[in-house]
């Protein structure tokens, strides 16, 4: 996906496939990835779509901690506070982030390690 800024230049924003599309809004996971990233205790983040019965899909990320550090969902919830509401992460995810052999994020796998069915699964495990 593209956008054309004010002086007519057009620049890549995210792939297509990977947009997450929420309450009839766009969402580009590199925008948040990258704003996350900017958090002190983060040493990697994948922002992923999982399916909401409400909203049609929502934002989660995948949150790999720095080692010997710690931090809650909460803590990362309220840096997202800067983040327009609609771009904010409705979930947080405390996990390691795969990433294949040329270092992209194995998204494809994250969708479906965390999936409602999986989720619902893990649940019934516990």
């Amino acid at each position: 996906m593209a956008c054309q800024d004010t002086d007519g230049f057009y620049f890549l924003v995210d792939r297509k496939k990977d947009v997450v599309i929420s309450g009839g809004e766009n969402i580009y996971p590199v925008e948040v990835e990258n704003f996350i990233s900017k958090y002190e205790k983060i040493k990697d983040v994948a922002v992923i779509g999982l399916p909401d019965h409400r909203l049609g899909e929502i934002a989660a990320a995948i949150v790999e901690l720095k080692q010997g550090i710690e931090c809650t969902e909460e803590e990362i919830m309220e840096f997202c506070q800067a983040l327009p509401r609609y771009k904010r992460p409705r979930k947080i995810i405390l996990a390691n982030v795969p990433r294949n052999a040329t270092g992209k994020i194995e998204k494809p796998k994250l969708r479906k390690m965390y999936s409602d069915e999986m989720l619902i699964a893990r649940e019934n495990q516990s």
